[in-house]
């Protein structure tokens, strides 16, 4: 075999490993795309952080949230977990947001992808404000619908009786117990996981999602009677139709006007 020949092989051969590696690059890069692209929706992120559209074009991924979280709560993800790489993110289960009250995440943050203001009452940071999941009770698995006495995620709720109460009623089945059952107050509740850490089942039966895959939306056109912010709203929208009304009479007059003095 002549070199000629040799080289020509080998020069063949690279050509194919060339390609073939581009296309396993290729499809490797789409493959992370399209988890990525499911998996955004189920991601928790810090404390103050902004809408999560939002937060993918503003976080620059420096990490700096992460380095200034005491409890190791917040990490970056990584090539191959299926999340948006180099964005911050914690998972309840292995460590949950301790609700520091100085949050030291939030204003380390350079691009604002991370907002104090989300975290602040008049000026002051205030943790209870996060909004960074909700928690969601399994009946059907929680130990305490079956009767057990079970209070875990109760006791860990860092807002006792505020964003997780017992609810009770009379177990029909036994006549003579009671059932004490969690109840998450959705206005109230922060997500911080510290209750889906507590939780004594095998897989968790209080799990944190974040909050636009669970709350819904009655929509604008219904109004709660009994709710001042809703009569506020009312007030406000008749006031508003009340003056592009009058506003609109007013033009329609002049127009009148105008045409009797072209008349004249």
């Amino acid at each position: 075999m002549t070199n000629k020949t040799i080289s020509e092989r080998r020069q063949f051969f690279l050509t194919i490993a060339r390609a073939t590696g581009l296309a396993a690059l290729g499809g490797l890069v789409w493959s992370a795309y399209v988890d990525e692209a499911t998996a955004n929706r189920l991601l928790l992120r810090p404390p103050g952080a902004i809408k999560e559209e939002d937060f993918l074009s503003t976080c620059i991924k420096c990490g700096m949230c992460v380095e200034a979280c005491p409890f190791h709560t917040l990490v970056l993800a990584k090539p191959g977990d299926n999340k948006p790489v180099g964005t911050p993110y914690f998972t309840p289960r292995e460590i949950p947001c301790y609700m520091c009250e100085d949050i030291p995440c939030v204003p380390v943050c350079p691009s604002g992808a991370l907002d104090i203001t989300k975290v602040s009452t008049n000026n002051q940071l205030d943790i209870n404000k996060a909004q960074m999941g909700l928690a969601l009770v399994d009946s059907k698995n929680c130990i305490a619908f079956w009767g057990i006495q079970c209070d875990a995620c109760y006791r860990a709720c860092p807002l006792l009786d505020v964003a997780i109460k017992l609810e009770y009623s009379k177990n029909e089945r036994t006549g003579k117990h009671a059932y004490l059952t969690p109840v998450v107050e959705t206005d109230a509740c922060t997500g911080c996981g510290l209750c889906e850490r507590a939780c004594v089942t095998d897989k968790a039966s209080i799990t944190v999602l974040p909050r636009d895959l669970i709350l819904g939306k009655a929509g604008d056109h219904y109004v709660k009677g009994w709710d001042k912010k809703d009569e506020a709203r009312v007030e406000n929208a008749t006031a508003e139709t009340t003056t592009t009304k009058i506003s609109q009479e007013k033009s329609v007059d002049s127009l009148n006007d105008m045409g009797d003095l072209l008349d004249d």
